[in-house]
């Protein structure tokens, strides 16, 4: 019998580690929504069963909160659960911890599913006779603020151009969920990560891109070490900008 709970182990490999030999927050974001699909597919709500269908999930909010990350060749777990679900939404949570139980950090999202064919939302309770339902977990903690929408003001300053390419789509057709953390996390100087690291990021995804589009990064710095995001994109036949997603980076002082 299934737990509610998912709880499921990885390493921070070398070849996935920064400067400071910490695992990438990019990474740890891939371990997390690869925990999320071992999760759902164990209990008949994951890719394998919507693909049949010509469902999807997709990715619509997502807020990661650290303490500290796992360092390299640390091995760590991360846990995950539904802790409600709706019509056209389900929020699912995660916890980053150690073997012995020390706690890295927290997660917490928002998904949709899609027709994957019409792209439009598909009722959730719907698949599989609601099989979701039975495994929510709302009990279980999850101490950090709810993924926000992200606010940018208008005078964000544009500081990067991008082209998409091969290794930016993955197996939904559209530009990775993660390759948006990795590029906003680019913007900022390598002195930057020497004295401070990222804390917490929250990221609102607003409009899928894809393969040949440009990205358009906009950032404002709203506070000392709190910055704002605008990614926007334009197609091949069509300079007209849409926004795509919108994330905010806290960073925080290193302990000497």
């Amino acid at each position: 019998m299934l737990d509610k709970v998912g709880r499921y182990e990885f390493v921070a490999d070398a070849f996935h580690c920064d400067f400071r030999h910490e695992l990438f927050l990019g990474h740890l974001g891939n371990h997390m929504l690869n925990a999320a699909d071992f999760h759902s597919s164990d209990r008949e709500f994951g890719m394998r069963y919507l693909n049949s269908i010509n469902k999807t999930w997709v990715l619509s909010r997502l807020a990661i909160e650290m303490s500290e990350m796992p360092r390299e060749g640390e091995h760590f777990f991360v846990e995950t659960w539904v802790s409600s679900a709706m019509r056209y939404f389900t929020n699912r949570n995660f916890r980053i911890v150690s073997p012995e139980d020390k706690v890295y950090g927290y997660g917490q999202s928002i998904w949709a599913m899609i027709d994957t064919v019409t792209r439009q939302p598909y009722d959730i309770l719907s698949v599989n006779d609601g099989a979701i339902c039975q495994w929510i977990e709302a009990e279980k903690e999850c101490p950090i603020e709810k993924g926000s929408r992200v606010k940018i003001d208008s005078d964000a300053k544009r500081v990067a151009t991008i082209n998409t390419h091969y290794s930016d789509i993955d197996v939904n057709g559209h530009v990775n969920s993660v390759k948006y953390i990795e590029h906003v996390l680019d913007l900022f100087s390598l002195d930057l990560y020497k004295d401070s690291r990222i804390e917490r990021i929250d990221v609102a995804y607003v409009a899928e891109s894809y393969f040949g589009d440009t990205l358009h990064l906009d950032l404002k710095e709203d506070s000392e070490k709190e910055y704002s995001c605008r990614i926007a994109k334009t197609q091949p036949d069509n300079a007209e900008e849409t926004e795509v997603c919108r994330a905010k980076v806290r960073f925080a002082e290193r302990n000497k």
